[in-house]
């Protein structure tokens, strides 16, 4: 079995565990729910100081513009937190990107703001695992990595975005930019299972919000000269949950509208997510949701507004990326951490990266759990495991291992 050679062993020693754990502790005391952006000011400023610490230079990035469907049917603005980003060495030739994201999905008045010990060596608590552990990764294999000889060869920048856990909209033409011309992407999210797996092949998704306007009218008197918003809009769910199939998860999730017991509703707006596994699944799902809105619209005479789209596109894994992951598989082994990788349902910004072409694993952050609950947990040790993986891998990336 080959063996670590002795610029990489030295590499591996300067990886700094120490601070890794104030940092996440530090970072997880802070809301930072997605629309909390007090919050995410705050962490932006404190990420932008320990990256400050690297070559290159730190920038907060504005958000781009994103609108958003209200219940009351109306294409509303939606505020976003800067994201921040590090650039080193833009003039190399071979280059990578690194992301992460410093928002959580649970908000300011979430009763889950606090931080627990579940034993000597695992950590509940907001973030924890996803994913100021993973920013904590790549600040460390970074800081290492730069120790080396191979790192003055390379370049490459590092995004946190501010909005991930609610799809990136802001973020994505951000992702778009710095991925172009990468040799290679990692993205921190955290191990799909708590012994350290990988995620491969990602479904994508898209989220949708259907306006429907019928016709009001009084439920005694004259129903019959009222269109109802609120029975289209259930027919929409029905039609959109039968369209539902092996390798397309169709979501039906909200209906806002509705009136007065006394009043036939003239507005409903119903949510919806679908999952494809494949670019041409969801081709055929915009085929079939356009004959859908038809249909309903003329059996209930009212107009359907659709608003959303694909913010994630399915993520399979190419020969580019099978290289890259057998880059990691093996940096890992070489580590006495063998990991394998499995198929995931969910979601990030690895999506949007290899949809620009680019080979990205995208669960190169710590080992964890029960993400997105109460439950959320940190095993401690991977840390420092996971930033020696990652400080092992990208040195092997910059002295020439091939995509």
């Amino acid at each position: 079995m080959q063996q670590l050679a002795p610029t990489e062993a030295a590499l591996l020693e300067r990886v700094d565990a120490a601070p890794m754990l104030a940092q996440v502790q530090t970072w997880s005391a802070i809301n930072t729910g997605t629309a909390n952006l007090a919050g995410l000011a705050s962490q932006a400023a404190l990420l932008a100081d320990v990256f400050a610490a690297l070559p290159g230079s730190v920038t907060l990035e504005q958000p781009g513009a994103v609108q958003a469907v209200s219940a009351a049917g109306a294409e509303v603005p939606v505020e976003y937190g800067q994201h921040l980003v590090l650039r080193v060495r833009p003039a190399a030739q071979r280059r990578f990107l690194l992301t992460g994201h410093m928002d959580t999905v649970f908000p300011a008045s979430d009763p889950f703001q606090g931080q627990s010990w579940l034993d000597e060596t695992t950590l509940n608590g907001p973030g924890v695992a996803d994913m100021k552990g993973g920013i904590a990764v790549i600040l460390a294999a970074l800081t290492a990595f730069e120790t080396s000889d191979a790192a003055g060869s390379v370049g490459y920048d590092v995004m946190i975005n501010a909005d991930e856990e609610t799809g990136s909209l802001s973020s994505a033409p951000l992702i778009a930019a710095l991925a172009q011309g990468k040799a290679a992407a990692l993205t921190y999210e955290p191990s799909a299972l708590p012994d350290g797996t990988l995620a491969g092949a990602r479904a994508g998704s898209g989220n949708w919000s259907l306006t429907v306007r019928g016709r009001s009218a009084h439920a005694g008197r004259n129903p019959d000269d009222g269109r109802n918003a609120l029975v289209a809009a259930a027919a929409l769910a029905l039609g959109l949950k039968a369209l539902h199939r092996d390798g397309l998860s169709v979501n039906p999730a909200r209906i806002d509208g509705g009136s007065a017991n006394n009043v036939v509703p003239d507005l409903a707006v119903l949510r919806f997510n679908i999952r494809p596994r494949e670019v041409a699944a969801a081709d055929l799902f915009l085929i079939s949701l356009k004959a859908l809105i038809a249909r309903v619209e003329t059996e209930h005479e009212v107009s359907v507004h659709l608003h959303g789209g694909i913010s994630r596109p399915p993520k399979p894994v190419d020969t580019r990326a099978e290289k890259l992951f057998g880059i990691v598989e093996h940096c890992s082994a070489l580590l006495g951490q063998p990991i394998t990788r499995i198929a995931s349902g969910g979601v990030c910004d690895g999506n949007n990266i290899a949809a620009c072409g680019v080979p990205v694993v995208d669960t190169m952050g710590v080992r964890g759990g029960a993400i997105h609950s109460p439950d959320e947990f940190l095993i401690v040790p991977s840390l420092e495991e996971r930033a020696k993986l990652s400080a092992l891998v990208l040195h092997r990336l910059a002295t020439g291992a091939p995509l």
